[in-house]
């Protein structure tokens, strides 16, 4: 009986023990817990305090903005796209949001904004270079890569090869290569950006896309149109020179109809003052 007494009050003594050991524990993670969370929103006051000062300091108001890269654009609207003015905190610009606000103006294909401490800001773009017009019905811009930037305004280039006979189906995008007609008339394009070129871009008034027949082109007073066609263009293009200079010879020729280049090895000059029932034109 005695030994039997003694063995349940060992396991309660066990039992009570364990009970305080248990609390003990959770005393101290609860204890451990509560430190790390007052040391983090310490920590985290700490930083929105400074954050609050170094935004409010004087010390960083923006004395010097600089901008590059411009050329249609004034710095003035770039800052304003930005919306950064001088006198600002430059802590205080979010630069990955000015970045996005200059690249949604239609103009700026690449923009970069960093800070210059303690009081300066530096913006840098590149803008879109116009290449020619797209009428699709209504009027587009493309760069040199061929991509459309922006539908055409009063206030956009008027200068500018104007392309007519394209669909949206032809234009290139990040899914699907450009299509043959417009591919075409990009090779055109970039042959009219040479410094020795027959045809330089800016005397291009208009390029015609035929689908079946190719392209006709609109450059010369003189010359109501040229027809080149598709492929060989720098071969064309070097007959073409040729013939411009046999032609400007010949008093007779001060006005054409047409230049057909599709054939090379059939040259077709339309005039426009010869008038005959076989048609009137001679083949050079």
């Amino acid at each position: 009986m005695l030994g039997r007494k003694h063995t349940r009050s060992n396991y309660y003594k066990n039992s009570t023990a364990k009970k305080r050991n248990r609390i003990i524990k959770r005393l101290v993670f609860s204890i451990k817990t509560a430190g790390v969370v007052a040391a983090l929103l310490l920590v985290s006051f700490v930083f929105i305090f400074s954050y609050d000062f170094l935004t409010q300091c004087d010390y960083f108001k923006a004395e010097k903005l600089v901008v590059t890269g411009t050329s249609r654009l004034s710095e003035k609207q770039v800052l304003e796209q930005a919306q950064i003015k001088k006198g600002i905190n430059i802590i205080s610009v979010n630069l990955s949001m000015a970045r996005k606000r200059l690249l949604a103006h239609s103009w700026i294909t690449e923009a970069e904004v960093s800070r210059d401490l303690p009081s300066g800001i530096n913006i840098g773009i590149k803008e879109h270079k116009p290449f020619a017009v797209l009428d699709l019905g209504r009027k587009f811009l493309i760069n040199t890569s061929g991509e459309i930037f922006k539908e055409m305004a009063v206030s956009d280039p008027d200068q500018l090869p104007i392309i007519s006979g394209l669909e949206f189906s032809d234009i290139n995008t990040r899914d699907k290569p450009r299509s043959m007609p417009f591919n075409a008339v990009m090779n055109v394009l970039e042959l009219g950006q040479k410094s020795n070129s027959v045809l330089p871009c800016k005397l291009i008034k208009k390029i015609q896309v035929d689908r079946e027949m190719g392209l006709t082109i609109y450059a010369f007073d003189r010359i109501k149109a040229i027809k080149i066609g598709y492929n060989d263009y720098p071969n064309k293009y070097d007959r073409l020179k040729n013939i411009l200079v046999h032609l400007k010879k010949r008093r007779g020729f001060s006005h054409l109809e047409s230049i057909d280049l599709n054939n090379l090895n059939r040259i077709v000059v339309h005039p426009t003052i010869m008038k005959s029932p076989a048609g009137g034109h001679k083949e050079v």
